[in-house]
């Protein structure tokens, strides 16, 4: 929809869908979703929406496939509620299934220094405590989200797009390939011819997103230091396909994960220097090699996640660090428990 930054390019990729439906001998069938920025609903009634939105993006999914008899189905997405929303929605239907995400927003620029959403909320500060003039701040708006995409920062977007990735359900790059590249629209044409080779095997969300499929999304999770709602996300996800994941796993992986990479606003580095880094596949690939994912688990390619990310190399290891030397031994989350 034309409401968020998100999801304001996504028109270009369904129809790239729809064309690779069609080359592979399907009908693509089209129906729109609702979706909210969390950015935009903030500071009055509307922070109450979002999370409430996650379960009717899964229902009204749910309800649409049903009611019209699909024979399978390609889920666009990029925010925060919307890509969990959907694949919970993936699990409740277990039709064939592929989740294509819009991409990371391009870094913005502000006064020479690379800046993000993350960075223009930390400046309204500025402006109160008199550091910053308002006309400044003005200026910033204009140069800290530069265009269509998920806010340039690890926030819930990006992060759940990684982990849709780390699952199995979106196709090898589809987390990071930035929102306003061409090989991101080459991307939702090749997920549309995808999906019709998943309907052909039989292959559905159930096959892929299993107990070992969510342990790799949590190990990703730990080693990207990804977003806390990622503990709410991931177990609703799991439900829908019958699995209980508990707050302990996330501590347990925690153990096990050592910290790679650490993006805004934690860190200094934007989605866009990951992907330039090597991308999630080779986070991946280096997680895979020190015996830290479950290798053999089966993905929307048609292949296994070792497959998929066979001979991808860190190209920078100061983005995405080697196990050998970590950002930390333990993971980036950390589940508390008892009087805070």
């Amino acid at each position: 929809n034309e409401l968020m930054p998100g999801h304001v390019h996504l028109n270009s990729l369904a129809q790239a869908i729809k064309l690779g439906i069609a080359e592979a001998g399907g009908t693509p069938l089209e129906f729109p979703c609702i979706a909210v920025c969390d950015g935009i609903a903030t500071g009055h009634e509307g922070m109450r929406m979002p999370m409430i939105s996650r379960e009717l993006i899964a229902d009204s999914t749910y309800l649409m496939a049903t009611a019209h008899a699909f024979d399978a189905i390609v889920m666009i997405s990029n925010c925060d509620k919307v890509t969990p929303g959907m694949l919970m929605a993936a699990g409740r239907l277990n039709i064939p299934a592929i989740i294509v995400t819009g991409g990371p927003m391009d870094t913005g620029c502000f006064k020479g220094s690379p800046a993000c959403y993350n960075d223009l909320m930390e400046a309204e500060g500025q402006v109160e405590r008199n550091k910053m003039s308002i006309d400044d701040l003005s200026e910033f708006e204009q140069t800290a989200n530069v265009g269509p995409g998920a806010c340039s920062l690890m926030g819930t977007a990006n992060c759940m797009n990684m982990l849709t990735e780390a699952l199995g359900m979106t196709l090898t790059d589809g987390a990071l390939i930035p929102a306003t590249w061409g090989k991101r629209v080459a991307l939702a044409r090749q997920a549309g011819r995808q999906i019709m080779e998943l309907h052909d095997r039989n292959i559905c969300p159930r096959d892929i997103m299993t107990l070992e499929a969510f342990e790799n999304a949590i190990a990703v999770d730990m080693a990207i230091s990804g977003s806390t709602n990622t503990t709410i996300h991931l177990p609703a996800i799991a439900r829908e396909v019958g699995i209980e994941l508990s707050l302990d796993t996330f501590n347990k992986m925690a153990e096990l994960i050592p910290h790679l990479t650490l993006l805004k606003p934690a860190g200094r580095f934007f989605p866009r220097d990951m992907y330039d880094a090597g991308g999630l596949a080779a986070l991946m690939q280096e997680l895979h090699r020190h015996g830290l994912i479950h290798q053999d688990c089966l993905t929307v390619t048609g292949n296994t996640i070792s497959e998929n990310v066979m001979g991808r190399e860190i190209r920078n290891t100061e983005v995405i660090h080697r196990v050998e030397n970590p950002i930390s031994k333990r993971g980036g989350i950390k589940v508390l428990y008892g009087n805070l």
